[in-house]
């Protein structure tokens, strides 16, 4: 999944406008503007889309853990230069406020199961001798399954390109 899919989904799963977008990226201290948000949101073979970068997708996702759990005080969080799927599925959990078994029962809308050890397998350090590579699919599923759940839509494919 590229960064500017999960964008999309996650601007259609909680039906974020374009200014709610442009704040939630204030809430983690980056500027953007309303052209910046739309060349993200269109499609790749669109003329005018650009490719969103790992830092500021960290930084959207982080904005989102400021805005649905409040900002944190002290220092902000630092913002990761460079993404994986086990840092994004993270930073979802921890802005949903879930607990393992929240992604569990949310996998399970999308008809894909995941027991619990795998589950914290994914949250894991690199290099824990359990660490286990968070692929598309366990994201694309918890994303879908996230849009059922806060829309009630299955049909994720369609509905949020």
């Amino acid at each position: 999944m590229t960064n500017n899919d999960i964008l999309r989904r996650i601007r259609y799963t909680f039906d974020f406008s374009d200014s709610k977008m442009i704040s939630l990226f204030a809430l983690a201290g980056e500027t953007v503007t309303r052209e910046q948000i739309s060349c993200w949101l269109k499609k790749d073979d669109h003329a005018d889309y650009k490719g969103l970068k790992d830092y500021l997708l960290a930084t959207f996702l982080n904005g989102f853990i400021n805005d649905k759990r409040g900002v944190k005080e002290g220092e902000p969080a630092p913002i990761e230069k460079e993404l994986t799927n086990n840092i994004i599925l993270r930073k979802l959990k921890i802005g949903l406020n879930f607990i393992d078994d929240d992604v569990v029962d949310v996998m399970e809308l999308a008809d894909f199961r995941i027991s619990k050890p795998e589950l914290s397998a994914l949250f894991r350090r690199p290099g824990h001798k359990h660490y286990r590579i968070c692929k598309d699919q366990i994201l694309r599923n918890f994303l879908q399954g996230i849009q059922i759940k806060y829309r009630g839509e299955s049909n994720a494919e369609t509905d949020a390109t």
